[in-house]
Order: structure tokens, then sequence, then C-alpha cells
């Protein structure tokens, strides 16, 4: 029992074989915390880039308290957006996953490649507009089309600028969708 004892005391006093310079320091703040996810994402999307033999580049920022990272300039980028962003949202997923291995903790970055995400945030925002017009002009509900909840924020976003409409969320994803309310409606 005595040698149990000593071993594990023996191993509390050595110092941690996980010390080397692969082992990420803890941040201090958040946004020390973003950029830190910022570039374990970057150096993850660099290996896959180099594996698909894809060129771009890499750029990393924090926005609105997530980090953000960007990769653009290269031909075929196009192939890793996908279809209305699919392979993009996949992607994004699988680089939030590289950074909580690494760092412990759930990653909230946002993914962009070849400008698709913030060109369709341009076109989502327009379309929220539109639809709190409609919804003003004619007194009625607009509900749009199914969207991911990236595409949702920022519909709602777009119509929380409206003044006299609301907007809500409805169904069940992948169907989920946006309904945009005039407030004198919303009592209906």
């Amino acid at each position: 029992m005595s040698d149990t004892v000593q071993a594990v005391d023996a191993e509390a006093e050595e110092p941690s074989a996980a010390t080397d310079e692969s082992e990420v320091a803890p941040p201090t703040t958040n946004e020390e915390a973003l950029v830190q996810e910022g570039d374990i994402a970057g150096d993850y999307l660099e290996r896959l880039l180099d594996l698909l033999d894809f060129d771009g580049d890499i750029d990393l920022d924090v926005e609105r308290g997530r980090a953000i990272v960007s990769i653009d300039g290269g031909d075929d980028l196009e192939k890793l957006v996908g279809t209305h962003g699919s392979v993009l949202e996949a992607l994004q997923e699988l680089t939030r996953l590289a950074v909580q291995q690494e760092t412990g903790t759930r990653s909230r970055l946002m993914l962009d490649i070849a400008g698709w995400r913030a060109n369709r945030r341009a076109e989502l925002s327009e379309l929220g507009e539109s639809a709190a017009r409609r919804a003003l002009e004619k007194g009625e509900r607009q509900r749009l089309q199914p969207m991911s909840p990236f595409e949702r924020k920022v519909v709602h976003d777009a119509v929380a600028a409206v003044d006299g409409v609301s907007s809500e969320s409805e169904g069940d994803e992948p169907k989920r969708r946006v309904v945009v309310i005039p407030l004198d409606a919303e009592s209906d």
C-alpha cells in the first residue's frame, strides 16, 4: 500500500509531460481567448487547404464577441462553400470542433469562404427589410422560406431595424422560418 502512495506522490511532484510548446497557454481575457480560437482555427484550416491542394489566404479577426476566420483569394474556393453554403457550414462545425478539442471550450467562431457569408448577409438584410415593408403595406404576416440559424439571425436583425414590425421563428429544423408580423396584426 505504501508503494502505491509513494508512486502517486511522485507523480504529483513531477511536472506535467504536456508542457511542451504545442500546449495552449490559457488566455487571460475574453479578447485573448477569441484571438487564440482564431489562431487555432487558422492553423487547422491551413492544414486542411494543404491536404486538399487549395490556395487561399486566411484572415483572422474578432467581431461582436466571436472569432471570425475568412478564407479568400484562391481558385475554386466556391467548392468549399457548396450549394447554399452547405459545405461551408460543415467546415465551420469541423473547425469549431478542432478549436474545442484544443481549448476544451465550445467555440462560436464564424467561418467565411470567398466572401460567401458576407454576400449572403447583405442579401438577407435586404430580404428582411423588404419583408418588413410588405408586412407594413399589406398589414399581413410575411412567412419567408426556411433558413439556417445564421440566416434567420440576419433577417431578425434586419426586421428589428424597421419600426412597426416584429419577427419570430416558427417550425422545426430544417424547415424553421422567419415570420414578419406587423405590430397592429400581432394580436391576431
